[in-house]
C-alpha cells in the first residue's frame, strides 16, 4: 500500500474517533459508487452527516482543508444524493469537512467544519 493511502486511512480513523467521541454514530465508511467515494457517513440527531476527510503530515504545503475545492464539494453533494437514493428515509443531510494533521512522531490535530456546503 502506498504511503499516501496509509496516511489517508490513518486520517479517516482519527477523524472517525473524533466524531464518535462527539456523539455521532457511524453509518458507513468509504462508501463507493461509480461517481466516487464518501469517506464517512454518520448520524447526529436526525441529520445524516457526509464527511470528507483530508489528511496531511504537516501544513508545510498548506492546510488540509485547502484541498477541498468547490468542485470537490459539488461532487460530494452528488455522492450524498446517490447515498440517500440507496438508503431511503435518511432525513435532513449536511456535509462536513474534517482536516487531520498527523505528524509521524507527534499527536494528530483535528479540525471539524460543519455544513461546508
Amino acid at each position: 500500500m502506498a504511503a499516501k493511502d496509509e496516511l489517508g486511512q490513518r486520517g479517516e480513523r482519527i477523524a472517525e474517533r473524533h466524531l464518535v467521541a462527539r456523539g455521532l454514530t457511524v453509518l458507513d465508511r468509504n462508501w463507493r459508487c461509480p461517481q466516487g467515494e464518501i469517506d464517512l457517513v454518520l448520524r447526529e440527531g436526525d441529520e445524516t452527516v457526509f464527511v470528507e476527510v483530508k489528511t496531511r503530515t504537516s501544513v508545510a504545503y498548506g492546510h488540509p482543508l485547502e484541498a477541498i475545492t468547490v468542485e470537490k464539494l459539488a461532487r460530494l453533494r452528488r455522492l450524498a444524493a446517490a447515498w440517500c437514493a440507496e438508503h431511503p428515509g435518511t432525513g435532513p443531510i449536511r456535509i462536513d469537512a474534517v482536516a487531520v494533521v498527523a505528524p509521524r512522531r507527534a499527536p494528530a490535530t483535528v479540525d471539524h467544519l460543519e455544513r461546508v456546503f
